[in-house]
């Protein structure tokens, strides 16, 4: 089939055939599609919108283009999480040891930021030494010694994706769930589970900003998840202000062994709970706990008792860091950085924060991307110190910016202080869960 032929077709409306996708999804893989040719099909189908047919068959084309990891000789059912990226939303690195110490295999496979939302991968880069590029065969066997494992795409595992995202990035058509789905889906298929959560972000700090398709891209992977034989569950989460304390590469690490070690600061609470709700989801799913309280009950006890952190060093031993950062966490934390607050300008009470302009402002220091190759620097920061419905005084700090200079500051300083809202009137508390979808 040529190409045109294809994209003609779906120019003019018409649907897809499994044999049109499959070839489209080859020659993306092969190369025999020209970058054009594929910008042209993905513009088609965000314009023309694609079947529930020809969005499944797009999932299973991605994922059976390359390699589907196969764990089913660990006897331990295998599990994982995704959310769909935020602000400060860290919660994969408590979530894998604390599920991993109950009793479940977690093979995650986890991304870099993009944008104004933070990378999994980024995040554990600042643990020195730690290594997220593993083959298939060193995955497995970090797996095997400490039950879990952090790291990369490999070139393998659903190879159409990259190609596919670099170029729907730079034509606009990121936002059409069909492809979201088939981007995400594709990848978390291919690990091998038999239990899949989603943590999907709706939000001023979410791409999904709006609670309707937050909730309509829940449903379509949770869909997906099922018709591929894995059991999966969406909980819709509020990412409205940044979660918990952090946010910056090497201070998220930091409030996560922090977490590990139980002490956690009032502040990073939400991010103790988030995880704490999405890991026992994952014990539910995966039938390793009957009920949601005896599942959140076990978690706790992990944490409690140190089983999850003392994973988690064996992780960070397994994959080339330094462990020591497990027994002293502020080892993370750069000392030449300088720290300057961002002051409230008047009495009241945080009624809303701009949780994307704090994302973008972390971007502009250098603690992340605007071009999937721009490098990053682990050690800036934000400390998220007050949160929607904190009172507050002229003068206080709402945050403070770790950064390299006062040049930096000086550049997202008027950002970051116009990103939080200060009302006379107390609003009313949005709950961290707006819903869970089955």
């Amino acid at each position: 089939m040529r190409p045109q032929e294809i994209i003609a077709k779906k120019r003019d409306g018409g649907e897809l055939t499994d044999e049109e996708i499959g070839a489209f999804v080859d020659g993306v893989c092969d190369k025999s599609w020209a970058d054009y040719q594929i910008s042209a099909l993905v513009m088609a189908m965000f314009i023309r919108r694609l079947s529930e047919s020809e969005g499944e068959h797009l999932v299973r084309s991605m994922l059976y283009s390359g390699e589907v990891l196969d764990f089913s000789d660990i006897d331990k059912p295998k599990a994982d999480k995704h959310s769909t990226g935020g602000v400060g939303d860290k919660t994969s690195l408590i979530i894998a040891p604390v599920v991993a110490a109950c009793g479940v295999a977690v093979p995650m496979i986890s991304g870099r930021g993009l944008g104004h939302t933070g990378g999994t991968l980024d995040k554990l880069e600042s643990i020195p030494g730690y290594n997220v590029k593993l083959s298939a065969n060193e995955f497995r066997n970090v797996i095997d010694k400490c039950g879990f494992a952090m790291a990369g795409q490999t070139a393998d595992i659903a190879p159409a994706d990259k190609k596919l995202y670099a170029l729907r990035d730079a034509t606009a058509t990121v936002p059409y769930i069909p492809l979201i789905v088939a981007s995400i889906m594709s990848k978390k298929l291919a690990e091998g589970l038999d239990a899949l959560v989603l943590d999907v972000k709706t939000g001023s700090g979410a791409f999904m900003a709006e609670l309707s398709d937050a909730r309509e891209l829940a449903k379509a992977m949770v869909k997906t998840g099922e018709r591929f034989g894995v059991k999966t569950q969406a909980v819709i989460s509020s990412m409205d202000q940044p979660l918990g304390k952090y946010v910056g590469n090497a201070v998220e690490v930091y409030e996560c062994i922090k977490i590990l070690r139980s002490e956690i600061e009032p502040a990073a609470m939400p991010t103790w709970k988030l995880s704490l709700e999405l890991s026992a989801r994952m014990l539910v799913l995966t039938g390793i706990e009957k009920s949601l309280e005896s599942a959140k009950t076990a978690c706790t006890a992990k944490l409690e008792s140190g089983e999850a952190l003392e994973l988690f060093r064996r992780n960070i031993e397994c994959q080339g860091g330094d462990p020591s950062v497990c027994d002293d966490p502020e080892k993370l934390l750069d000392g030449s950085i300088h720290k300057f607050d961002i002051l409230a300008e008047s009495n009241g009470f945080v009624s809303a924060i701009d949780t994307l302009a704090i994302g973008n402002a972390m971007c502009e220091l250098g603690g992340g991307r605007t071009k999937a190759d721009d490098k990053v620097d682990h050690a800036v920061g934000f400390t998220s110190d007050v949160k929607i419905g904190s009172e507050i005084r002229f003068g206080d700090p709402v945050g403070t910016v770790l950064c390299r200079d006062k040049v930096q500051f000086d550049s997202v300083e008027n950002k970051l202080r116009s990103a939080y809202t200060i009302s006379r009137d107390k609003p009313v508390q949005v709950g961290l869960i707006l819903e869970v979808i089955s």
